[in-house]
């Protein structure tokens, strides 16, 4: 039976953690002694510890060293996070004693790739020196990073959540949206429907995500079947690339990122008119914690949009 966590983090060090670190990337305990610096003794009875406090052995002795079992592959996952984190740790607080704010970790889904973008601009040319990770996922990734802690803030949607309670969204945009083509589509220049794309491939986000659930919705509203020929995918390129290489593909797409695709020439907007409204985009930050410098200069930022640069703003508790 695994140990609870209480027990569990009251037997670890970080050092543990390196070693589980050094042994993967060795091979062997002898020279990942080496590699930490401490004698093979030490790595040995460390080892002992980290199987203890686990209670369970978690590398396979073999003539050619140690290989991890499959709880062994595990744990040295989790052990190169803590010690990312650490490091990660130490260079916000070299940020913050500097002066320039540290470290930022947020995330984006693609439609509001443009929008962030536009606002770490601004943020870095007052905070040159911040170190910042962006992440482009779906809201419901996006939201599972939240709650682990792996980034700060998102600009996603909260509806996918089960628990939405336990986060703080505030609507910061209202989405637009595009159906974005090769730019040799048969249907360039010429007004068209939903109803002259039914037999296309359409590149589109996994079922029950909300740009997903609103073309489904659209072609149900008129009265026709939604397509069978699909490509999922979340990514921007991805979906730039299979538009370029494929003249009857479409794609739906915010209006933000179908033109900023249209730039490069080998895309462009179709002349279909889609009456209804998707969900907005919110910035949303788990409710049981606060935010760093970084994360709430970036917030302050979003949230301090101008009416002519945004929709009007609406809080929201869920």
């Amino acid at each position: 039976m695994i140990p609870n966590i209480e027990s569990i983090a009251a037997r670890l060090r970080v050092r543990h953690f390196r070693l589980l670190v050094a042994i993967d990337e060795q091979g062997s305990l002898l020279r990942a002694a080496e590699t930490v610096a401490i004698s093979q003794p030490g790595a040995t009875k460390a080892l002992q510890e980290i199987e203890e406090a686990f209670g369970s052995s978690l590398f396979v002795r073999t003539n050619r060293g140690l290989r991890p079992n499959e709880l062994g592959h595990c744990i040295i996952r989790y052990a190169r996070l803590i010690y990312q984190d650490l490091a990660h740790l130490r260079e916000e607080m070299e940020g913050i004693l500097d002066g320039h704010g540290g470290r930022l970790a947020v995330g984006t889904i693609m439609g509001a790739v443009p929008l962030l973008t536009d606002h770490l601009t601004q943020l870095l040319e007052r905070q040159r020196a911040m170190r910042i990770e962006v992440v482009e996922d779906t809201s419901a990734h996006l939201l599972d990073l939240l709650d682990k802690g792996r980034i700060e803030i998102a600009i996603c949607r909260t509806s996918v959540s089960a628990r939405p309670e336990a986060y703080i969204a505030t609507q910061i945009w209202e989405e637009q949206l595009a159906v974005v083509a090769n730019a040799h589509h048969p249907l360039v220049g010429r007004p068209a429907q939903l109803a002259d794309l039914t037999t296309s491939t359409w590149i589109v986000y996994a079922a029950n995500m909300p740009m997903r659930r609103y073309l489904e919705q659209e072609f149900q509203s008129q009265g026709l079947h939604f397509p069978t020929e699909l490509v999922e995918t979340t990514s921007a390129f991805a979906t730039l690339s299979l538009l370029q290489r494929n003249p009857e593909f479409v794609a739906l797409l915010s209006t933000e990122v179908a033109q900023v695709l249209s730039r490069t020439k080998a895309t462009t907007i179709l002349s279909i008119d889609l009456p209804a409204r998707s969900e907005p985009y919110f910035l949303v930050q788990r409710r049981d914690r606060s935010l760093s410098p970084a994360a709430r200069l970036l917030s302050q930022q979003l949230l301090e949009m101008r009416p002519s640069e945004s929709h009007p703003l609406r809080s929201s508790m869920t």
